[in-house]
């Protein structure tokens, strides 16, 4: 039996695909009931591909917006670069979309067996036997399981117990996000990201006509400043953009107007420690600047369902799992890093150099840049 601990997008995708196979597994959660959180995200064609393998893509592709390419802008609005996203639909026969986070959410949420999800279950401790894994949780109450994937986020208590030297690093900047209604200002199947001195904004619609938008300034961790600004005096912070930008902002709805400072984890040699599996941000934190946190977690769950499917003994299948993930997880993380690196100058002499040079990269660069998602 395999306990996965963490109801988010990871927990859920695999708790989806191993049941696809038949596999007895219980998911964990902390939360008491299950609410609709957080703002947009992007999916692309990597993690479509992952999910319509596993069988688990139709309500998460009903709730998306299609993207058709992703724009590059300078301070002043004006386009430096794009990414055609039809050339992946056309390579690799998936979309790359846009989807409230609690609409992926629910539709994964739809695909689990709901009697083997359990609420209100936050593990504080666990042990590692020969043949099993015991989980201790906050209600005093104990099981065991053959297997644990944790789920469990940036501050996962199993990484943090197997390997107390992976903490979170800061990324140096700060971030708000938000949705806002789209008054025909912002153009479909369309995401645009914006960098200057003072900043960087992005946005992309989503399909019931909303906005989904996030904002970034360089700052010191956990600023006290920026933590306590509301929605206008955040538009006023990134009214140089537009008055589009300003009104995305202050007209965002309040459940979905959110501050977070940024973080990411030096990557890890290895997600499988003997009985105890890491998915998702457990295992590989990145910061957002791919779109791919999200996407990585579902590739996680897809190939730990296909090797768990395919091999002779779990031992096999996670070996599996480590060489198909490791790699690849740990290449976004130093990839995105990199990107919010380079967009996030301040220096005039470096934003100068970027917005000449930037323009000069051939699309078809920048395209080739994203293949190895696919491999």
């Amino acid at each position: 039996m395999i306990a996965i601990v963490g109801g988010g997008i990871g927990g859920l995708a695999l708790a989806a695909g191993l049941r696809k196979i038949g596999m007895d597994v219980h998911v964990f959660e902390q939360a008491r009931s299950f609410k609709p959180l957080g703002a947009g995200l992007g999916l692309g064609s990597n993690a479509m591909l992952a999910l319509d393998r596993m069988g688990i893509a139709e309500d998460v592709v009903k709730a998306g917006m299609p993207l058709k390419e992703q724009q590059f802008l300078n301070g002043d609005l004006k386009v430096m670069n794009k990414i055609d996203f039809s050339l992946l639909k056309k390579k690799f026969d998936e979309e790359t979309i846009t989807i409230h986070r609690a609409h992926l959410h629910e539709a994964l949420f739809r695909a689990v067996d709901g009697s083997n999800f359990h609420f209100d279950k936050q593990v504080i401790d666990f042990e590692q036997y020969d043949d099993s894994v015991a989980l201790t949780f906050q209600d005093n109450t104990k099981h065991n399981f053959d297997y644990v994937v944790a789920a469990d986020g940036i501050h996962s208590i199993f990484r943090q117990n197997l390997m107390p030297s992976s903490v979170p690093r800061y990324a140096g900047y700060t971030c708000w996000r938000g949705i806002a209604k789209n008054k025909g200002d912002v153009p479909l199947h369309i995401s645009s990201e914006a960098w200057s001195k003072q900043g960087r904004f992005g946005w992309a619609p989503l399909h019931n006509g909303d906005v989904y938008w996030f904002a970034c300034v360089n700052a010191v961790e956990n600023d006290e400043h920026y933590a306590s600004l509301n929605k206008n005096e955040t538009a006023s912070l990134f009214s140089h953009f537009s008055p589009v930008v300003a009104r995305l902002i202050s007209e965002s709805e309040d459940a979905y107007f959110l501050h977070h400072d940024l973080y990411d984890i030096k990557p890890l040699e290895s997600f499988v420690y003997d009985r105890v599996i890491l998915l998702g941000d457990a295992a590989h934190t990145t910061t957002p600047n791919m779109g791919q946190g999200a996407g990585q977690a579902i590739e996680d769950a897809y190939e730990l369902m296909l090797a768990i499917d395919n091999e002779s003994s779990m031992t096999a299948a996670l070996s599996r799992y480590d060489t198909k993930r490791v790699k690849k997880a740990n290449k976004v993380i130093k990839l995105s890093r990199q990107i919010g690196w380079a967009a996030q100058w301040q220096n005039p002499l470096l934003i100068g150099f970027r917005n000449t040079v930037f323009p000069l990269i051939p699309k078809s660069l920048l395209f080739r840049r994203l293949t190895f998602l696919f491999k």
